[in-house]
């Protein structure tokens, strides 16, 4: 039996209609399988969604509370030192030793510098010398005007004899005394030579060596000591407060906190000891300065440091941690917590202290709020306290984690390959 072939050309139309067919079984295959994984993806992506009715979301929450809360007035602060010491030399002469290195800390008294004693070791001696030659002469000028008194009492002298003997004894004390004063300038400038700090301070860059000629009250000081405990911080703050900071002041010193940049553990307590006599009319604000005791060293001078004048303490404010705050077209609002469901709520923030914001009004004590993931949530969303419990208004709940956390964690709370992913939406779209 013979076999019967077609032509070429419809042995290529053949071919090309079985491959339609084939890729036709696989897709078909394919869109059959996807609908069969879809539905258990549709149903884990509505326990991991956004929130709403199809779905919890685990947040961090804080409780509204009502506290003691200072009333204060920020402003940035410049540390000065209470004194500034140019150590110079009394003297002329040249450096002997130097005893203290550069930024070291020093005390009133110690000793920093000794300039070359011989030359004024010396000069003391000379006027000693001449001090016992000079005594010795009046010593004898003395002796020669009681003799000659009483030659002239027996007329044996003439009174012009007399008086000419007194004049010389009397011009011989006189030298004697210029000569003990001559000594004392000689002890002196010898004292000199010894240059002691002049104040408790910090020492600066040294700005002479060992060997180097020094002039008297030469222009350019040996060093500069700065003292930096205490130490002042002048700020300036608007002169439309200066009358409730002065009669705040008028029961006691007004309490001032310096926070440096940066180091929010280091903060120096201070009290405010100056107020200028005039506001700056073209800043139109007042300059003031606090002392503080700066034991550690923490303030520096030249530094810069956030200030925070206490006028007066609220004992009733309404406290919230800022991160609950959050910002709408219709301003500020926070999401409060009840029936383990989020609700909107506007308010109005009468400051912030610190990381808390003070509330005006739009909550009150005892109510929660939520902390930390906002953004996974909608209006009347139900919702579950991530990290166990509720935290405080000091400040976030133990969790203390960021939305991106919070992100994990739902998909944690899911199951299946949607609820995984950490994503609301499923194959077939967003729960709802």
């Amino acid at each position: 039996m013979g076999f019967f072939r077609l032509p070429r050309h419809r042995r290529g139309f053949a071919h090309f209609s079985a491959l339609i067919a084939l890729f036709c079984a696989l897709a078909v295959s394919s869109c059959t399988g996807e609908a069969q994984q879809a539905t258990p993806q549709a149903a884990a992506g509505g326990r991991g969604g956004r929130g709403g009715d199809g779905g919890t979301v685990p947040v961090v929450t804080a409780t509204v509370i009502q506290k003691s809360v200072p009333v204060t007035v920020t402003a940035v602060g410049t540390a000065e030192s209470i004194s500034t010491v140019q150590v110079r030399s009394q003297v002329t002469g040249r450096v002997a030793e130097v005893h203290f290195a550069e930024g070291q800390d020093v005390e009133s008294g110690q000793l920093l510098f000794t300039i070359d004693p011989q030359p004024f070791q010396v000069a003391l001696d000379q006027a000693a010398a001449v001090l016992a030659r000079d005594t010795a002469q009046s010593k004898n000028a003395q002796a020669q005007v009681e003799r000659y008194e009483n030659l002239f009492q027996r007329g044996l002298i003439s009174k012009d004899q007399y008086e000419t003997q007194v004049a010389t004894s009397d011009a011989l004390k006189g030298t004697t005394a210029a000569d003990e004063a001559a000594i004392a300038a000689a002890k002196l400038n010898l004292q000199y030579t010894k240059i002691v700090a002049p104040a408790t301070g910090r020492t600066g860059a040294l700005l002479v060596h060992q060997g180097d000629l020094v002039q008297a009250n030469g222009t350019a000081p040996l060093v500069v000591i700065n003292q930096v405990a205490p130490i002042y911080v002048s700020f300036a703050i608007p002169g439309k407060v200066l009358d409730e900071i002065r009669k705040a002041q008028r029961g006691s010193g007004l309490r001032v906190v310096a926070n440096l940049p940066g180091e929010d553990e280091a903060m120096e307590d201070g009290r405010l000891t100056f107020i200028d006599n005039a506001v700056d009319p073209q800043t139109a604000t007042i300059k003031m300065k606090a002392t503080f005791t700066n034991a550690q060293h923490r303030l520096w001078p030249g530094q810069f440091a956030d200030i925070a004048l206490e006028l007066r303490s609220d004992p009733h404010a309404i406290v919230i941690p800022s991160v609950a705050v959050q910002a709408g077209q219709q301003g500020s609002f926070v999401y409060v917590v009840a029936d383990g469901r989020a609700q909107v709520r506007p308010i109005s923030i009468a400051r912030v202290q610190g990381t808390d914001s003070v509330i005006a009004s739009g909550i009150a004590p005892g109510e929660v709020v939520v902390t930390d993931g906002q953004l996974r949530l909608t209006p009347n969303a139900r919702v579950v306290e991530r990290g166990g419990g509720a935290g405080n208004a000091g400040g976030r709940g133990a969790a203390g984690r960021g939305d991106t956390a919070g992100q994990a964690d739902v998909a944690a709370a899911g199951t299946g390959p949607a609820a995984a992913a950490g994503s609301g939406r499923g194959a077939t779209g967003e729960a709802r």
